[in-house]
């Protein structure tokens, strides 16, 4: 059921995007802005990001939802999902957050690709912190992966009696369908050293080389394919990000 502090709406400039506001008993102390991943797990996190949005709401921290254009409950069609229409979803978002919150430095949160894209908006957004769980540093590396989890897709007999053609899954990831644009853009993604203070969650053990990071425990199965649709669940990730807005007051 859903709680009255939890408030559905659509915003943006053509009112297109779904947003899900997470208020506070009292006026919020801080506010979190989550940015969502993209694809499969989008999907498979959705639980997690709610279950994390109402702890923070319930200890005094307003939080918006967000789906991008293409994605989710916004409008638009996966096919359609843009990587610079993402980061301009997520400045609208910013703002949004901004003005229902009362916080004018909100922190931003995303799982994977919705940490890059977070990171990627920070330039051009005054976040008081970006917090980043396993995010896609390297877009080659990602789609290269997406390509060989995609490709055994299309053979796997516990999910199909007989191997779909390659023209079934022409321009999919596990499911969506996925522009040319995109898969271009990710390819070209690098996440290098950004100037927005940074908690980086690694969950893989692969981003010993950044500053700040909170090691989590155990590793989330993202490339399973015998886990692909299981829905991601992390109470450490939970308890990662509520410890880390308790003890920081942001300016």
């Amino acid at each position: 059921m859903r709680s009255d502090a939890e408030i559905p709406f659509f915003f943006g400039p053509g009112g297109d995007l779904f947003g899900m506001f997470h208020a506070t008993a009292q006026p919020a102390r801080q506010a979190v802005l989550m940015c969502p991943p993209l694809g499969q797990d989008l999907i498979r996190c959705h639980r997690v990001y709610r279950q994390l949005a109402q702890s923070l709401a319930a200890s005094g921290v307003a939080v918006l939802r967000f789906d991008y254009h293409g994605t989710g409950d916004s409008a638009g069609d996966s096919a359609e999902v843009d990587w610079d229409r993402c980061v301009a979803d997520t400045l609208v978002a910013a703002a949004e957050l901004r003005s229902r919150a009362g916080v004018e430095r909100p922190v931003a949160f995303g799982a994977r690709l919705g940490g890059s894209i977070a990171l990627s908006a920070s330039a051009k957004t005054r976040f008081a912190e970006v917090i980043a769980w396993d995010p896609v540093t390297d877009g080659a590396a990602y789609v290269a992966v997406l390509d060989t989890m995609q490709a055994s897709l299309r053979e796997d007999a516990n999910r199909f009696i007989r191997p779909r053609t390659h023209a079934d899954v022409a321009a999919q990831w596990l499911g969506f369908d996925v522009g040319d644009r995109l898969r271009e853009q990710l390819a070209r993604l690098r996440i290098g050293i950004v100037q927005v203070p940074t908690l980086w969650i690694d969950s893989q053990q692969a981003l010993q080389d950044r500053q700040r990071v909170a090691a989590i425990s155990p590793p989330v199965p993202w490339n399973d394919m015998r886990k692909v649709e299981t829905a991601i669940l992390s109470p450490a990730l939970i308890h990662a990000v509520s410890g880390r807005l308790k003890e920081t007051a942001y300016a």
